[in-house]
């Protein structure tokens, strides 16, 4: 079996420096908040191409605590609208209703699965606050097109950088183009820890400082709240982590970049939708998502031929019991997404046969 994602052979590699800058960190006696953190943030705020990177506890939150500290800073209150596009994981949104926000779902463009400016404009109201994009699957969103908007309207921007670390438009990176990011490090994405962790990134001096506060306690100073934060810190084993791998993210990179590049040359199925690219950098290939008519059918020949799948995501947002009150909402195209869309595998260590294999598979593929 072809594995969907092998994270143990793409962490064999660094395996020594891994277990290096554990023990680095036993030996040190220091696991909260200490000097792994402070190099990652620094090195991750470089790599970004912001002044400011702060560790949390994992993706959700920091989006959650990005957007509650704009709320404690008097930017938001209870009742202001997000943009998201529909067709995002459920954490985009759960952020937004975990601040007494409101998210407008809105439609994605066709080609990209990302927000789409006109969808955007038509959108906006006199409630609308902030535009949440979300770089979905490793493609940058069009952030000079959403950053314009954004401007005209007075409109706050956070985006959720999840699926896109070092995806770029000009060479300017995700993270650091909206006034604040969230990036997850779960295992499986293209930065990936040993458990969970996360990060914001921003060039906003205030608000860097806010949310370190937040994600401790709501305190600067030992015992001191300013507010009612919470516990959300990345600990010193996962920043440790995180600098090694970051040091080889590039590499990976380039492999996700070409594995994607030969999919796209040789992947020649008419029943099958390949991802569209907008510029090559823009998209770092988190997922290699296809589309077809007929997915339980296609998903099931590629695991009779030993090729493991994932659907990302089976079920949209607006259909989850979790929130009823919109899935009467009419977003056809986002629910024909969802109907659709099949995650074929695209692992930095596999070998020129795995590769060959999934393609040749597709390409049987009847229907």
């Amino acid at each position: 079996m072809i594995n969907f994602l092998d994270l143990k052979a793409i962490n064999n590699q660094y395996q020594q420096e891994l277990k290096e800058a554990c023990a680095r960190v036993i030996d040190s006696g220091w696991y909260i908040m200490g000097n792994e953190l402070t190099q990652f943030e620094a090195e991750f705020a470089a790599y970004c191409g912001t002044k400011h990177a702060i560790g949390v506890a994992n993706g959700l939150d920091a989006l959650i605590l990005t957007l509650r500290a704009w709320k404690e800073l008097g930017k938001l209150k209870a009742g202001d609208e997000v943009i998201v596009q529909a067709n995002t994981y459920i954490a985009s949104v759960l952020a937004i209703t975990e601040n007494d926000l409101v998210p407008v779902l809105v439609e994605p463009n066709q080609a990209t699965f990302n927000l789409d400016f006109s969808t955007i404009r038509a959108a906006i109201t006199s409630k609308t606050k902030a535009i949440l994009p979300v770089h979905l699957y490793g493609q940058i969103s069009p952030m000079p097109e959403i950053m314009t908007l954004a401007e005209e309207f007075d409109l706050l921007v956070l985006e959720d950088c999840a699926q896109s670390h070092g995806a770029e438009i000009n060479g300017k990176r995700a993270g650091n183009w909206g006034d604040a990011a969230g990036f997850s490090f779960y295992p499986g994405k293209n930065l990936g820890a040993l458990g969970d962790a996360g990060a914001i990134t921003t060039n906003d001096d205030e608000l860097a400082q806010t949310l370190k506060a937040l994600r401790n306690y709501g305190s600067h100073k030992k015992y001191e709240n300013i507010y009612k934060g919470v516990n959300s810190r990345l600990d010193e084993i996962q920043a440790a982590m995180l600098r090694v791998k970051l040091h080889h993210l590039e590499t990976e990179t380039a492999h996700r970049q070409k594995i994607a590049q030969t999919y796209r040359t040789h992947i020649n199925n008419p029943l099958i939708t390949l991802p569209q690219v907008n510029e090559e950098l823009a998209h770092v290939w988190h997922l290699f998502v296809v589309r077809c008519e007929n997915r339980e059918a296609l998903q099931e020949h590629l695991t009779d031929n030993g090729v493991q799948t994932l659907i990302h995501y089976p079920i949209p947002p607006h259909k989850q019991q979790a929130y009823r009150q919109y899935a009467e909402l009419q977003l056809p195209l986002t629910v024909l997404i969802h109907q659709q869309v099949l995650s074929i595998p695209l692992d930095p260590t596999m070998s020129a046969e795995a590769i060959a294999k999934v393609i040749t598979v597709l390409n049987e593929f009847v229907g």
